[in-house]
Formats: structure tokens, sequence, C-alpha cells
């Protein structure tokens, strides 16, 4: 049943912006580094010069949490609108379809998106290295590949929370202002300390165990879930 509302929820996001989003957040990013070591490249050229690769990716990773919170949130507030708006949630709920099967479809759908999302990201740093003349060094494919989905882990606490607010309110007041707030708040993770969530993302990266950080996103983001499944089965909704 799951399957039936998640292929039908891909062709209602058709044309809804989200796709927009998905390559906006890399495209933004990137253009942003790339503005970056373009108009200082022999200094940090010179910086990095034993570790170009490195020096593009902690530069990066920098912005990648704020990117992550940001982008989760419109994508969860977007795809939530597409049955908001319309007004169709009591249309879809009376369909042969359990509550928790359309949650869990819509949730699949946020997760693809944002993990679209990351790959860009992974794949466009890899092309901007390459066109800031970095091909003389190795490509660290690890590293690459851990600067998006390292973090990305590390953010579905929050993802999952901002669907679950998202889902449950027509008002998206609140969730957005959530999300913007955390998205800021993210740029001073560091101050927090590792048992604050909103650090993760950043320490996912930063530290010399990831794996701990994502994995304890993983399992959060899980407790989340639970009961923001139960919660949208049991609401009435207009």
């Amino acid at each position: 049943m799951m399957w039936r509302s998640l292929s039908a929820d891909w062709l209602k996001i058709r044309g809804k912006g989200l796709w927009f989003l998905v390559f906006l957040g890399p495209v933004g990013l990137l253009a942003m580094q790339g503005l970056n070591f373009g108009m200082r490249y022999d200094y940090l050229t010179g910086e990095y010069q034993s570790d170009l690769w490195g020096g593009l990716l902690s530069n990066l990773a920098d912005f990648v949490p704020v990117a992550l919170y940001l982008g989760g949130t419109l994508v969860c507030s977007l795809l939530a609108n597409v049955e908001h708006q319309m007004s169709s949630w009591k249309q879809l709920l009376a369909l042969p379809i359990s509550r928790t099967s359309v949650f869990m479809a819509k949730l699949l759908i946020c997760l693809l998106l944002v993990a679209v999302s990351c790959a860009l990201l992974s794949v466009g740093t890899v092309v901007l290295g390459l066109l800031l003349g970095f091909g003389s060094q190795p490509v660290p494919y690890a590293d690459v590949l851990r600067i998006g989905f390292a973090s990305y882990a590390a953010a579905l606490p929050v993802i999952a929370l901002q669907l679950w607010l998202s889902l449950s309110s027509r008002n998206q007041t609140l969730p957005v202002s959530l999300g913007l707030t955390l998205s800021l708040l993210s740029l001073f993770s560091t101050f927090l300390s590792e048992w604050v969530p909103l650090s993760w993302p950043a320490l996912a990266w930063s530290t010399s165990r990831p794996w701990l950080f994502s994995g304890a996103g993983l399992l959060l983001g899980l407790l989340v879930l639970l009961p923001g499944a139960v919660h949208f089965a049991r609401k009435d909704v207009n």
C-alpha cells in the first residue's frame, strides 16, 4: 500500500518547486566556494598546498549543516503543502491505504530528495576541484561522500521532526520558523556540547569518530519518527 501512495506522491510533486530546491542547495554551496577560491586562488592554494582537496572540503563543510537544516525544512514544508493547499487530506485518507503508509511514503520522498541533493553536492565537489586545478592530487572519494552523507545521517532527527510538524499543521509558520532558527544556530554548533543533536552534522565531519554522530543521528531520527507516525495516524485532519 505504501508504494501506491509513494507513486502518487511522485506525481503530485511535479511542478511544485521541490526539484528546484534539490538542485539549489548544492549548486549554491559550490558556487559560493567557487567564488571563494576564484577570488583568493593564490592565497588558498598556498594555504592548502599539501592537501588541496582537504582545503576545499573543509571550506564546504562549514555550511553543509545550514544547507541540510534549511533544505530539509523547505522540502518537508512544500511536500506537506501539496495536501494542505489542495485540502485533499480527507480524500487521501479515505482511500484504502493506512495512515501509516501515507506518512511513510511522504517520509521516503523527503529523504530521497535530500539524498539526491547530497549526491549532487559530492559529484559537484569533484567537478569543482577539477575545474580549480586540483587534479594533480588524488581525489579523496571517501571524504567527498562523507561530507554530504555523514552529515545527512546526523541531521535526520531534525528532518524527521520537521516532517512531523509540517504534516500535522496546516499553518506552516511554526515548522518553517523552527527550521530557520535551527539553521542559523547550526552556524554556532562548535560552541555546543556534543550531546546536543544540533551539533551532530558538523561533528560528523570534523571529529575523528564521524560514524558515532552519524549513527546517533540515525537512531534519534528513528525515535522521532515513531511518535510522529503514531500522532499522524490518530490525528484528525481537515
